[in-house]
């Protein structure tokens, strides 16, 4: 089954490929899946090789770089199998830092050509380096190691990193004009190496049509840091983005009751939200306290369901509910429990009403609840990161948390890669 190439021209080259018949189908599938990666490795090494000079004296940066000598052996991994090239290095005359052209031409990541780290990062991003390699072996025939799937990943994460303030991505093409966008942010518990479970951030921005119909989402994540000031600037610098793009559309900020959310987000949105889940979490337990036990469970439910009808549908209806709490405190005899969790209600009511104008968002086609953000937290954060007794450094953690946000959010893996292969990235070679 072994492929050659058969004829060459200026635009292409033809490989020829034997395939043997089989009785088994999954066989001659096994079989031809062998046959075509070994054409894919002929392919690619002739496809790499057009990236080299003749060895010639060539100029970068208006120096003068040549040769050395013969030609230096470098294995390459690509989606196919592993390819060994000779090719030329350069470096000036006074020695020092080398020059590759084949490697920064054919945008070589580390030892892999960028489609096969597109595909392992890939990859990464939603599974372990165990579950990678027991993927590409199993369904690509491509067995390799583990630390060869964690580098090109780390790499590819750098690059990520290194270029988030240089690369703007578009927004795709939404399938109605944009009605109104939302900003939320929240935080989960990631197990890190160092010092335990700390707060990882992640970060969401929502584009909505005109009847409130999620249309986009963009994602960010951070690992823990002290201070939150790395994830505040990436995430700040995305939501000024999405501003300067939509400036006359109005902004929601939604998240918790947590101060820090609400000092980020009071100067970057137009309106701002407490989450309607955590609002309503408050009525159930002042519900709780006030129709307390088995024998006022019909009551209870009664209570929290026209509360929550009136918060949503009712002008003015939280400011109605809080003066009902405050009364019904004022009148009625409770257990300090139950007084404690009405105190609480009330407080939080009073504390946050401005942002609870739940009515207006609704009437508007405005979202009130933060679901998409703490879904978020679920399926960025915990869903990659919490498998078993999982633990992270820093470094591996902010590679997968960038990667796996530009995988998740529409079109940016995508985007991603074009540019790498427009720009590509020197250091990464």
């Amino acid at each position: 089954m072994l492929a050659t190439i058969v004829s060459r021209s200026e635009k292409s080259f033809k490989i020829e490929l034997e395939i043997p018949y089989s009785r088994a189908m999954l066989d001659a599938e096994e079989g031809l899946q062998r046959g075509l990666n070994g054409a894919g490795v002929v392919g690619t090494r002739e496809l790499l090789s057009q990236f080299d000079t003749d060895g010639s004296p060539i100029s970068v940066g208006g120096m003068k770089l040549t040769a050395k000598g013969e030609k230096e052996s470098k294995e390459f991994q690509s989606p196919y199998g592993a390819i060994a090239i000779d090719r030329h290095v350069y470096q000036t005359s006074a020695g020092g830092t080398t020059y590759v052209p084949l490697d920064i031409g054919a945008r070589v990541i580390g030892t892999s050509t960028p489609k096969f780290a597109k595909m392992v990062s890939s990859k990464y991003s939603c599974d372990g380096a165990p579950g990678v390699q027991r993927d590409l072996a199993e369904n690509h025939n491509r067995a390799v190691a583990l630390s060869f799937i964690k580098n090109i990943s780390d790499l590819v994460g750098a690059i990520a990193v290194a270029k988030e303030e240089d690369w703007i991505y578009q927004l795709p093409e939404m399938p109605r004009p944009v009605g109104c966008i939302s900003v939320g942010l929240d935080g989960t518990c990631l197990n890190m190496m160092d010092d335990g479970w700390r707060e990882a951030m992640c970060g969401t921005i929502s584009f909505f049509d005109r009847k409130g119909e999620r249309m986009h989402t963009i994602y960010s994540g951070a690992s823990p840091e002290y201070g939150k000031d790395k994830f505040i600037k990436k995430f700040g610098d995305a939501v000024d983005n999405v501003i300067e793009l939509f400036p006359k559309t109005p902004i929601v900020g939604l998240a918790d009751g947590a101060a820090s959310n609400w000092s980020f987000l009071g100067d970057k949105v137009d309106i701002l939200t407490i989450d309607f889940w955590h609002f309503s979490e408050y009525l159930a337990k002042a519900a709780a306290a006030m129709f307390p036990g088995k024998a006022n469970a019909d009551e209870r439910e009664q209570w929290l369901e026209d509360s929550c009808h009136k918060a949503k549908h009712n002008v003015g209806g939280v400011s109605r509910i809080l003066n009902e709490l405050v009364l019904f405190a004022g009148e009625r005899r409770m257990t300090q429990a139950n007084r404690s969790d009405l105190d609480a209600t009330i407080t939080y009511l009073t504390n946050h009403k401005a942002k609870m104008r739940y009515y207006k968002n609704v009437e508007d086609h405005m979202p009130i609840g933060s679901g998409v953000t703490e879904a978020a937290c679920k399926t960025l954060v915990k869903q990659r990161m919490c498998k078993g007794a999982a633990r992270w450094k820093d470094q591996g953690a902010t590679v997968v948390l960038t990667i796996r946000s530009l995988h998740m959010t529409q079109e940016r893996w995508g985007q991603f890669w074009k540019k790498y292969s427009q720009y590509g990235y020197q250091e990464a070679a």
